[in-house]
């Protein structure tokens, strides 16, 4: 695992040491080792964190050839046969490392070699015979790749600070990315939130030459036939998730697992327990908040696998915390699950450098609450029922939001806020946390005209997705919209960034892309049946899996944010958004900023989301956009 960044066909600026800044900017990335290749108007650079051939895998490594250079970030799992198929072809190998076999790949098939691989990578190789650069993204987005074009030339990275290291990128924000991030919580590829930078998207790949850069899809998910007999689909599935487990326990380091208690990370460690001889290694995290603390689900799991338990409790004193983490995001955040998960993986890391998590259950079997409400609102969206959702949500409006984690008045309160989104956007309706109403109080009238605040299903890359949702049945709709943005842009960016953060490498096995293609070829009434999510998995999971952890109610990795900001966070709340900070920098209005304020800390409503996204924005800014 490791960060990588460069340049290519750029002359002003692009000397070693800039590429050394670059790199020296990521060095969580990859604390073991650090290495440079440098031609002019090229280089490439890379951080290391030791996984696998200790020894001999240091990068930029060369292929066979010594035609192409390539800086790596990843593990490929299914390296072992591709590096036997490519001996058969009369390459020869200097090292044990998955970074010269995709190398070697790519100079086997060109730009085919990315569909072969199967794991989470982002790669940039120097085609010195073709003279041209070739970024390349796993297909689910685990592994990051940020790019920018300046001077006729490009600069990339694995993060953006990496980037802005280089002289002349600019630093302006891009005001529709801004929106959709106060509209989502994150900002989905391919922008970023500076308009200059742009994110490769999952699943594609990138290729700059003669000045111009073309990016084109190599993987997608795809509607199929699938088994239809429950029996054969469970034996079909159990035995990918065996494997796909397995391929993940293969290092040359310490490994664990993070263990929630939840359905996803306990299928995890029950198959970790089952092919290893010794016991596994998990950790968890909890709360002082009751209702918001998993620890004694972990603990009964741990207890059942017999596995070697640590945990740690959060607390809300947490300022210090805020302040840290916004250092390690390059975009503004909105997701509260960063903080337990940088705690996770700080803990994790005290003990281990790999860990497997239970990430893309959700959003590849239908876990989410959000996948009932749907079918629900199939329902209720036809017009001569709208007065009766309008005459609910009025209702609901009334009912002060309880401290409790969900509960039945929270929950119903923000699946009313969904309903109030248009039709239109179907299953983003539930992940909307600003009306178009709310964005035209909230914004000063000259941001909200720049900031071409729209419908979701309007914009790109959304009016794709959209369109390509069409193929599939019922709410595996909904399960497709979700693996493109939300899963990728979002949920592997936090995992990324904070177990980065800790230098911890983290594996996802029901990420598998054998897996999601699996899981979206079964039909949609096995995924979410009646109220139950995840219905599939949770049956198959049944005599591996204790009923009480297989069908508790979902729950979520979150923090207690409400509540804290009423609390410990109140004070650095009201610093991040003073009114004198609100007015100088023009984006917001600062009486709608107030009320919101007056509201959550009366308890009246529940702003944590809003705030907690306008906050970030502004300690994001503070790290980067004015700098």
């Amino acid at each position: 695992m490791c960060g990588i960044c460069g340049f290519f066909h750029l002359q002003e600026g692009a000397d070693a040491a800039t590429l050394k800044r670059m790199n020296d900017r990521i060095v969580h990335r990859g604390p073991d080792d650090d290495g440079f290749f440098l031609e002019p108007g090229v280089g490439l650079a890379a951080r290391r964190l030791s996984i696998i051939d200790l020894t001999t895998g240091h990068q930029p490594l060369a292929s066979s050839t010594g035609d192409c250079w390539i800086a790596y970030n990843g593990e490929v799992y299914n390296f072992p046969e591709l590096r036997r198929d490519l001996e058969g072809r009369g390459r020869v190998f200097r090292t044990r490392s998955d970074t010269e076999v995709v190398v070697n790949l790519y100079e086997e098939f060109g730009l085919d070699f990315a569909d072969r691989l199967r794991g989470m990578f982002a790669c940039a190789i120097y085609d010195r015979r073709r003279r041209r650069l070739v970024l390349a993204r796993d297909p689910l987005g685990k592994k990051p790749l940020y790019y920018a074009q300046i001077g006729g030339g490009l600069v990339f990275g694995s993060e953006i600070k990496s980037i802005l290291e280089f002289p002349g990128v600019p630093r302006e924000i891009d005001p529709e990315a801004l929106d959709l991030f106060l509209t989502l919580e994150y900002v989905p590829a391919p922008r970023s939130i500076f308009r200059a930078v742009r994110k490769l998207p999952a699943g594609h790949v990138l290729v700059f030459a003669d000045g111009q850069a073309k990016v084109s899809e190599y993987w997608d998910v795809g509607p199929r036939d699938g088994p239809r007999d429950f029996g054969r689909a469970r034996d079909e599935f159990l035995g990918l998730l065996e494997e796909s487990v397995r391929l993940r326990m293969i290092s040359d380091v310490p490994l664990g697992a993070f263990l929630s208690g939840g359905i996803d990370s306990s299928a995890v460690v029950a198959f970790m327990a089952r092919a290893s001889s010794l016991p596994v290694r998990t950790f968890s995290i909890g709360f002082e908040e009751r209702s918001y603390s998993e620890l004694p689900h972990s603990r009964r799991v741990a207890a059942k696998f017999a596995t070697e338990h640590h945990e740690r409790t959060l607390k809300a004193d947490i300022r210090e915390l805020v302040l840290l983490l916004a250092r390690f995001l390059d975009e503004p955040l909105g997701d509260f699950s960063n903080f337990p998960t940088y705690l996770v993986s700080r803990t994790a890391r005290e003990q281990v450098t790999v860990a497997l998590s239970g990430d893309g259950g959700d959003e590849v079997f239908g876990g989410y609450e959000h996948y009932a409400a749907q079918k629900l609102a199939r329902f209720l969206d036809p017009a001569p029922l709208r007065p009766l959702t309008a005459l609910g949500r009025a209702a609901l409006r009334r009912l002060p939001p309880t401290e409790m984690k969900k509960g039945t008045v929270n929950r119903l309160k923000r699946f009313a806020e969904g309903f109030a989104n248009p039709p239109a956007d179907r299953h983003f309706r539930w992940m909307i946390f600003l009306t178009a109403r709310q964005k035209e109080r909230l914004y000063s009238p000259e941001f909200f005209a720049r900031s071409g605040a729209a419908e979701l299903h309007e914009r790109e890359p959304f009016r794709a997705f959209f369109e390509r949702g069409r193929r599939f049945a019922g709410i595996n709709q909904d399960l497709y919209l979700d693996l493109k943005t939300y899963l990728a842009d979002d949920i592997m960016v936090k995992v990324d960034r904070m177990s980065m953060a800790a230098s911890l490498e983290t594996r996802a096995p029901l990420l598998d892309r054998r897996l999601v293609e699996f899981a979206f070829s079964l039909p949609p009434q096995w995924k979410v049946r009646g109220r139950t999510g995840k219905w599939f998995f949770k049956k198959a999971m049944e005599g591996i899996l204790d009923d009480a952890t297989i069908y508790r109610q979902k729950e979520g990795f979150s923090i207690p944010i409400k509540n804290w900001l009423r609390a410990d966070l109140k004070e650095l709340m009201q610093e991040t958004l003073a009114e004198k900070r609100i007015r100088a920098m023009g984006y917001f209005s600062w009486p709608e900023v107030a009320a919101m304020i007056g509201e959550h800390l009366s308890g009246r409503a529940d702003h944590a989301h809003r705030l907690w996204a306008l906050m970030q924005f502004h300690l994001w800014h503070d790290q980067y956009a004015g700098s």
